[in-house]
Parts: structure tokens; C-alpha cells; sequence
């Protein structure tokens, strides 16, 4: 433990933050992904960021942390300025912890990994492994140097991102909601470490979170941006419908006057729950898929998950739950025919599997599109095309169907998903919660009769969060079999799942 006399707050200034009418556009975009935004943030402040779904919120936080991209990725309008100075030129001043766990352990031990931010800012090295040392132990963090970061829990991988940050000593944190992924312990273990880092270096906080309850307690400012209008599919170039800054004040203000807007409007409002679809009119059908004494795992001999024994049903959403690093998704991959089990097996009913063989792992991939689809974790990992529209295209066209089939299917989930002012943007200049819609869109325009969905749901503001829920209701009702991984128990508590909990010793 570091000595408590010493402590980051006296070394670390708080930056002051100002937006003057800034906004940014990705270049392949006609809309604005946030325009007119103004406001000011003192040193020291803590503000909750909050917005629709594709309202900039996390493009606001990349532009200050100075990651967002130069002219030849978009361009900008207004200035945005950490202490005065432009934010693309702040040098450090700010550090930014992301919602994927596994996208921000760069190296391979503990120490190391906080390490990399200082040393790339020319940190001495005896200053660095101080650093190293106190920054651990600000975010509760009590693991050996020498550990592996592939070792650490979800929660224990933010807090690791967040102990690299607080080594570079930023003015700024930004939390580009940092929960997004984890088990209910994980939020806990997060939650309690900015807490810890807040108090103890006195540094300005910016945090975006759809579920804004957890972070309440924590914060003294609301900010809420507006969406941008517009039409990304139209071919003339124009503004769209710029709100800026919808509300900005104390939390107990903003939520209490503009609670019911902002809930129409996409912000999960405490005691303002989303619309729930109605429970299942008829019984589950029969099993489509079972696996009996599965062992699962990503590396031949190394078990993560198992033995397990479940059923999934037609007409029925089974959720898989459990603690992170419990084997959820590997399970779920395995079960979907992309990951060989290491013991047991999993199999198709006859009906499923139309032929002799029954095993999903020895399908051929133009089989598993319409018979099971995939929703993966991240959804950058099955993004292929350069639009939207042309993503939703690619499995019918797969299958061979006639290009008046594909562009009424890929119509219709376009304007179901949200997703339809956005048919010509690229994927990766979507929103966190727009890539996650488009790759469930994706998996639906084949229509297989079992799909799993690997935490569908993050990243969702509330409409979105309901109209997804809405579909795969929707889905269940028609007789197709739903699995759903996922650490929201909304979820399945508004889909009437059948629940299958993963231990993490299982």
C-alpha cells in the first residue's frame, strides 16, 4: 500500500472543459453526429453525460480525449477546449476508459499494462512504476505486478483501464460507460473504484451511462445532448434538426422537470421504467437444440464452461446467465456451431437439421444462415460492408434470393431497427448502440430459426432497449428459439425467459 500522505490530489490539476457551438460530421456522413453544443465544466466538476442513442455522447468523449481523427476522418465546427487550449492539443490532459473490458489490456501483465500510458508520455521509469503502485491502489486493485491481464475478471479489466489512466495523471476523466458489460458485481467494483479515484485526485469527471442510477450518488451535473436530425439517406447535403444541449443542471433538476421528455426520448429516467411486450400467448414447442455433458472452452484442453446440460426450445427465450468469465459466451458460440466443444455434445433436432447430420459444427455456412444465426459480443467483429444497407444484404443475397426479396427484407428491418435515416453511413462511424442494432438486422434477414444474442441490449437507450425487446418477442411468439447472454435481467424478466445460470466454476 502506498503511503496515504501521498496522494495523486496534489499532483494533479483538474482541467476545466468548454464547448462554444462544436460539432463533428464523419466524413462518409451527411449527418452531424453532434452540433451546436455548448457548455462549460469547472475543474473538479463530475458531470453525467446522457443522450439518445446516436445523440454524440461518445463522439464528444473521444474528441476530448483527442481519438476522435484528423480532417481526413471528418470535420468539425465550434471549438471544444480543455483549459483553453484545443482538446485534439491537450497533450495528455485527458484519459478515456471505454465499455469493452478486453479492448483495453494492451499488454500482457498488470503492471506493465497501467505502465504504457506514462511511458508513452516520457515518464521517468522510477516515477512510472510509482505511479504504477498508487494508481493500483486507488482503484482497489490488489493483484500482482507479474499477473496476467487475461487472468482479471470484467471488473477487474476496467479497473485496470481506469489504474492506467490515473498513471498518466489527466486533468480529465472520461467514462464512455464503463459498465456497459458487466455483471452486477463488476458495476459495483467499477463504481466504487472512480468514487476512490475521484476523491482521491480531485480530477473532472465526464461519464456516459444509459443506466444512470448507479452513477447518481456520484455526480453534482446532468448534461443532456440533443439529437441531430436529418436524412443520411438523401442525396443533397444537409444540417438536419440540430438540439445541441437539450438540459444541463443539477441532477435533481434536470431529472425532475424533464424526467417524462427525456424518457420519451430515449434516457433511462429512475422510476420511468421502458414498455414491456405482452408474456407469450402459447406453451414452448419442442427442443430444437440440446447439449448434453458440454465442456466448453476457446483453447483445446483449457475448460471454461462445463459440463452443462440444457434444451433450447422453440418458441421460448432461454437466458444464460452468470458472473464475467463464467463461460457465457463461449457456451453460447459453441452452441451456435462456430466453436467445437471439448466434451459432450451438442445437437439439432431432426426437424432443425433437415438431414443426417445434426451436429451445428459441421454445417457449411450458407446452412447455419437460415438455420441459426449469431449475434456476437462486439459487433465490430462481423461488421463486412461499407453501408448499412449493404451489411443488411449480404446473408439474403448468400442465399440466393431475388433482389426484390432482399430490398423488402432489408427495408423492413431498416425502419424496425432505427436504422433507416443510416442505410448509406458506413457501420464503424455508427454509435455504439447503432452497430449493436445493425448486427442483430443483420442476423434477422436470414431468418433462421434459432438465433443467439450475445448481451443485445448494451448500449441501448430506452426506446431502443424496448423496441429490440419488442422484436424478439416478437421473434419467441413466431417459434423461433432465442438465446440471449446477457447481464441484464431486465431483459429477460420482460421476455419471460427461461433462465440458465452459469457458474463461474461451472
Amino acid at each position: 500500500m502506498t503511503d496515504p500522505s501521498i496522494t495523486p490530489r496534489a499532483l494533479i490539476r483538474p482541467a476545466s472543459v468548454e464547448a462554444r457551438g462544436w460539432g463533428w460530421r464523419f466524413a462518409s456522413r451527411l449527418d452531424w453526429a453532434v452540433a451546436d453544443a455548448s457548455f462549460r465544466i469547472e475543474p473538479g466538476e463530475r458531470v453525467l453525460l446522457l443522450g439518445a442513442s446516436g445523440a454524440g455522447k461518445s463522439t464528444l468523449l473521444h474528441a476530448l480525449a483527442g481519438v476522435l481523427g484528423g480532417d481526413d476522418e471528418g470535420e468539425s465546427r465550434g471549438e471544444l477546449t480543455i483549459d483553453g487550449s484545443p482538446a485534439a492539443r491537450a497533450g495528455g490532459r485527458a484519459g478515456l476508459v471505454l465499455q469493452d473490458p478486453d479492448s483495453q489490456a494492451i499488454l500482457a501483465r498488470v503492471g506493465d499494462d497501467v505502465a504504457f500510458g506514462a511511458e508513452n508520455l516520457g515518464i521517468p521509469r522510477d516515477e512510472i512504476w510509482r505511479r504504477v503502485r498508487e494508481s493500483l491502489d486507488a482503484v482497489g486493485l490488489d493483484v500482482p505486478l507479474d499477473r496476467s491481464t487475461s487472468a482479471l475478471s470484467g471488473g477487474q479489466k476496467q479497473r485496470l483501464a481506469l489504474a492506467g489512466v490515473l498513471a498518466m495523471r489527466p486533468g480529465l476523466i472520461l467514462l464512455d460507460e464503463p459498465t456497459a458489460n458487466l455483471d452486477p458485481e463488476g458495476v459495483r467494483e467499477v463504481r466504487d473504484a472512480v468514487e476512490r479515484v475521484a476523491e482521491r485526485t480531485g480530477a473532472t469527471l465526464i461519464v456516459v451511462e444509459h443506466r444512470i442510477d448507479v452513477w447518481l450518488p456520484l455526480v453534482d451535473r446532468v448534461i443532456v445532448l440533443g439529437e441531430t436530425g436529418g436524412g443520411e439517406t438523401g442525396g443533397a447535403e444537409h444540417d438536419g434538426a440540430h438540439v445541441g444541449v437539450l438540459a444541463d443542471g443539477a441532477p435533481a433538476d434536470v431529472l425532475g422537470a424533464l424526467g417524462p421528455r427525456l424518457a420519451v426520448g430515449g434516457v433511462w429516467v429512475p422510476g420511468i421504467p421502458p414498455r414491456h411486450p405482452a408474456p407469450p400467448v402459447l406453451a414452448p414447442g419442442p427442443v430444437v437444440l440440446e447439449a448434453r455433458d458440454l465442456t466448453a472452452g476457446r483453447v483445446k484442453g483449457v475448460r471454461v464452461a462445463g459440463p452443462v446440460r440444457l434444451d433450447v426450445r422453440a418458441g421460448e427465450v432461454l437466458g444464460i446467465t452468470g458472473p464475467n468469465g463464467a463461460g457465457k459466451s463461449t457456451v453460447a458460440l459453441t452452441l451456435a456451431g462456430l466453436l467445437p466443444g471439448l466434451g459432450g455434445r451438442v445437437q439439432a433436432s431432426g426437424a432443425l437439421a433437415e438431414g443426417p447430420q445434426r451436429d451445428p459444427l459441421k454445417w457449411s455456412s450458407r446452412a447455419l444462415l437460415t438455420r441459426i444465426g449469431t449475434v456476437f459480443q462486439d459487433p465490430e467483429h462481423q461488421l463486412l460492408a461499407t453501408t448499412v444497407r449493404g451489411e443488411l444484404e449480404i446473408g439474403p443475397r448468400s442465399l440466393g434470393l431475388p433482389e426484390d426479396e432482399i430490398a423488402a427484407r432489408v427495408d423492413d428491418l431498416l425502419v424496425r431497427l432505427r436504422l433507416d435515416r443510416l442505410a448509406e453511413a458506413n457501420p464503424y462511424t455508427l454509435s455504439g448502440g447503432e452497430k449493436r442494432r445493425l448486427t442483430v438486422a443483420a442476423t434477422l434477414a436470414t431468418r433462421p430459426r434459432v438465433i443467439v444474442l450475445d448481451e443485445p441490449t448494451f448500449g441501448q437507450d430506452a426506446v431502443t432497449w424496448a423496441e429490440l425487446v419488442a422484436i424478439i418477442a416478437e421473434l419467441r411468439d413466431d417459434g423461433t428459439a432465442v438465446v440471449v447472454v446477457t447481464h441484464d435481467a431486465a431483459v429477460l424478466d420482460a421476455l419471460h425467459a427461461r433462465r440458465f445460470e452459469l457458474g463461474a466454476s461451472a
